[in-house]
Parts: structure tokens; sequence; C-alpha cells
């Protein structure tokens, strides 16, 4: 069976880095908001998925993008669809069953429950969130911190409207995974790789 990891995370937290250079170190294929959604456009029948996806580490090479902007978020919650989500709930099983991966979001740890995935969590306190999501925002963006701490909050509800929505799971609720990570003051480069360690005992003890 392949072994998955799923994590969710609150904005600003620096979950989908961390998620990303967990990928890197394991050498796990990386799946996120956008890349499933693309794939999930497009993704009709198990055929297309078979024909179109490589057989391993899909993904792995597409780089990191640090700069995030609260309107994408704005704009997706507004444009997603059932139709999507159902698609990308399918693709969820195909990508699980074609190998090892991290995937970022979506409500993976409940929608894979079957595959028994390592489930992580991640938050920060305020000041973190703020802190890394000015050092990564666009030139573009002019947000004051009454603002960005508004829009934070806001993307994080729409988070735990949708997860709650799909999967029946409240989102964020310690229960609902393996291991909460608390990244406030924490360089994200670091932690990824004693959380590659961590993880490699999870699955060790797993067999």
């Amino acid at each position: 069976m392949s072994k998955i990891i799923t994590v969710s995370r609150e904005f600003g937290s620096g979950g989908r880095e961390l998620g990303k250079r967990l990928s890197d170190h394991l050498g796990f294929a990386y799946y996120d908001r956008e890349i499933l959604e693309e794939l999930a456009k497009e993704e009709d029948t198990s055929e297309w998925l078979t024909q179109n996806l490589p057989e391993q580490n899909f993904a792995a090479a597409i780089p990191l993008h640090f700069g995030r902007s609260f309107s994408v978020y704005q704009a997706t919650a507004t444009q997603q669809t059932v139709k999507l989500m159902i698609a990308e709930q399918k693709l969820l099983c195909h990508l699980a069953d074609r190998g090892n991966c991290v995937i970022v979001g979506r409500g993976a740890a409940a929608l894979l429950d079957q595959w028994k995935p390592f489930s992580i969590f991640v938050y920060a306190d305020m000041p973190s969130k703020l802190a890394r999501c000015r050092e990564r925002a666009p030139e573009s963006e002019h947000l004051s911190d009454r603002e960005m701490i508004r829009q934070i909050k806001q993307v994080d509800a729409q988070r735990a409207k949708r997860i709650q929505w799909s999967t029946g799971v409240k989102w964020g609720d310690r229960k609902g995974y393996q291991l909460c990570i608390n990244t406030s003051g924490m360089s994200i480069k670091t932690l990824s790789a004693a959380l590659a360690d961590y993880a490699r005992t999870v699955f060790a003890d797993g067999k």
C-alpha cells in the first residue's frame, strides 16, 4: 500500500512549504491545491489518468512558490464547483493508488482514510503568520496588520467550512490528526528535515 502523508494547515503557518520540502526529503510525489485543481478540471475517467500521469514522482520537479496572495483564495472560493470537488475526491484516490505522496489540503486525511495516511495539521500564532505572509506577499499586496488578520481568519474559516461540508470532519481538531505542529518562530527548512525522519519512523513502525 502507498505511503500517504496529508498536510492540513492554517493560512500563513508554512504548511504548504513544509509539505513540499517534506516530499523532497522523502522522494515522494507532491500535490497541492493548484496541481489537484488543474488535474481535476481535465480528469473525467481513470483512462485519462492512466494516459497522462507519469508512473512515479509526478510533480516532483515543480518549484516551491513562496509568494501567495489572499485574492487567490477568495477567487477560488467563489469559483469552486461541486463538480470540481467530486473530481478532486476521485482524483485523490487514483493518486493514492499510484504511489507514495504528500498531499496538502483538500481534506485528504478523511477522504483517504482507507490508506491510513500519516495526517499532519500545521498551525502558528498570529504574529508568526503575519510575518510569514508579509515575507511572501506579492509587491502589489498592501494590507495593514488588521486587514491581514481579517483575511487570514476568513481564509481559515473557508477551509473549515469546506472540510466540514465535504468530509464531515472538524478542521483543526487534534483528534483528526496524528501530528499537530506549531511552526511559530521556527525555520520550515530545518523543521522539514526533522519531520522527514519522524515520518520514516512512523512508516517503519506501521509495517
